[in-house]
């Protein structure tokens, strides 16, 4: 019949649009889970570059290189930054 006919019709429709609704919630949730892990990457990287220089510091020799370290640092920031100032 069709009244039947439109019932499965509209089945049909809301049954396209709630899975394009749930790929959608999918791709943010992806979205997001991405970012957690960049964040999670970023903090473990500042973790270990900062125990890389207390680990550094220890005694006299340490000193030296973590002064030396500084330095690189420093100065390789300088670099890129003079670098992207000019291009």
């Amino acid at each position: 019949s069709i009244a039947n006919a439109f019932n499965e019709f509209t089945n049909a429709i809301i049954s396209i649009f709630l899975g394009l609704f749930n790929s959608v919630l999918a791709v943010f949730q992806a979205i997001f889970a991405l970012g957690k892990d960049i964040v999670g990457s970023l903090v473990h990287l500042v973790t270990s570059v900062v125990k890389l220089g207390v680990d550094v510091c220890q005694g006299a020799t340490g000193f030296v290189f973590a002064n030396f370290f500084t330095l690189a640092i420093i100065g390789g920031g300088y670099y890129l930054y003079t670098q992207n100032q000019q291009g």
